[in-house]
């Protein structure tokens, strides 16, 4: 199956989005091939408009009406009827019936992000996982599947999703805390430790059966060096000190294009 989706129209408003949202996943992006990164563009715009939604406003209920609106939008599409105008839905309702998207990523994704709208913590460490997992898990799933990754690739995707969302959740816990918001069910660095652990394993045991989907998973270049300074050094969670160095990241980044890793 082909992965061409021109660069072309939306899809550079798709791209500017990301270039201005989303640095890193936009440098990751315009790594890998040129046929892929229009399919990539569309699948982390739609994420940046889903993640955005319960930050935008202070009313949980707008909030709420934003994600539902995101809901109805993906209801359209794959009901095959009049599909509202919108910069972002109007590619993504082409790439999802030119790739054959799986609705239930979508939905998934969407509705795990009404916990964000509220401060309540995660219930327990299975809720958490449940949330990681919706969010970006299956993110990148679409990802992959977005670029031509077989269906049989998708738990694994989901898996490597895991310890990125981890990685950038780490990352985010100082900002996030300073907004009352907490998203570790345990913010001790022994249990900082253990969670990048477990990430980690997650990552590494994740087996793909080709290399189809390799440009996706690039877009978690970093999230194992990440995981395993929270691991060495947990307390740099809190300290805002766990990413490398602009330059330290395009160069390992650098390094994956040419290699085709990820």
């Amino acid at each position: 199956m082909t992965t061409d989706f021109p660069i072309e129209g939306d899809i550079v408003n798709c791209a500017e989005k990301v270039r201005r949202g989303d640095p890193d996943r936009f440098l990751a992006i315009m790594s890998t091939p040129l046929s892929e990164r229009g399919a990539l563009f569309i699948i982390y715009a739609f994420n940046l408009e889903i993640s955005r939604a319960p930050w935008v406003t202070k009313e949980a209920m707008i909030a709420e009406m934003r994600l539902q609106w995101w809901l109805d939008a993906i209801d359209e599409i794959y009901a095959g009827g009049n599909v509202r105008r919108h910069d972002v839905v109007s590619p993504l309702e082409k790439l999802i019936k030119t790739r054959n998207l799986p609705r239930d990523l979508f939905d998934a994704l969407i509705a795990a992000r009404r916990w964000d709208i509220y401060k309540d913590p995660h219930e327990n460490a299975f809720a958490f996982e449940d949330y990681i997992l919706a969010t970006s898990g299956n993110l990148m799933a679409l990802a992959c599947l977005a670029v031509g990754s077989d269906d049989n690739n998708t738990k694994a995707a989901r898996e490597y999703g895991y310890g990125d969302g981890v990685a950038r959740l780490l990352l985010a816990i100082p900002a996030l805390e300073n907004a009352q918001r907490y998203p570790l069910i345990d913010g001790r660095p022994s249990a900082v430790k253990s969670l990048a652990q477990l990430a980690l394993v997650r990552m590494n045991k994740a087996s793909f059966s080709n290399k189809r989907g390799n440009g996706a998973l690039r877009t978690a270049w970093m999230a194992r060096d990440i995981l395993k300074a929270a691991i060495k050094t947990p307390e740099k969670v809190a300290d805002d000190a766990l990413e490398s160095t602009a330059f330290f990241k395009k160069l390992k980044l650098l390094s994956k294009s040419f290699r085709n890793a990820y």
